[in-house]
């Protein structure tokens, strides 16, 4: 699962696996380690949820998706989930839960073995 922070955006990419645990098990986890510290992200489908939602612990960060809507997302083609969460301060953060589609592009270092197929691979040109 990757993890894309910008502003007041939080954005989380799961490749095929992931999504089949997401809708099996209701959570996928990961971590980054800096040495001494360490930031947790999930994602954990809820059934007592209507929207999307994300927190933060001070250490981990979750995104909370309702447990059908996930479950429906993992059975699609359907490729993200979306919500903005109001903020207590004003202002909103912007939650997206997406596929994570193989480039069109080589990227040697990096493994997308178990990413989703790109739709447009055979067609597009970058």
């Amino acid at each position: 699962m990757k993890l894309r922070i910008q502003g007041n955006s939080i954005r989380l990419r799961l490749k095929q696996g992931e999504v089949k645990q997401l809708a099996e098990q209701g959570m996928v986890a990961e971590a980054v380690s800096f040495g001494e510290s360490r930031l947790g992200y999930r994602l954990v489908a809820r059934p007592d949820l209507n929207e999307l939602q994300a927190a933060f612990d001070g250490q981990t960060l979750e995104v909370r998706v309702p447990e059908q809507r996930a479950r429906h997302w993992a059975a699609t083609d359907e490729v993200g989930m979306q919500a903005e969460q109001p903020l207590p301060e004003g202002g909103h953060l912007r939650i997206l839960v997406e596929k994570d589609f193989k480039c069109l592009t080589d990227r040697p270092h990096e493994d997308e073995s178990d990413s989703f197929p790109h739709p447009g691979e055979g067609k597009l040109k970058c």
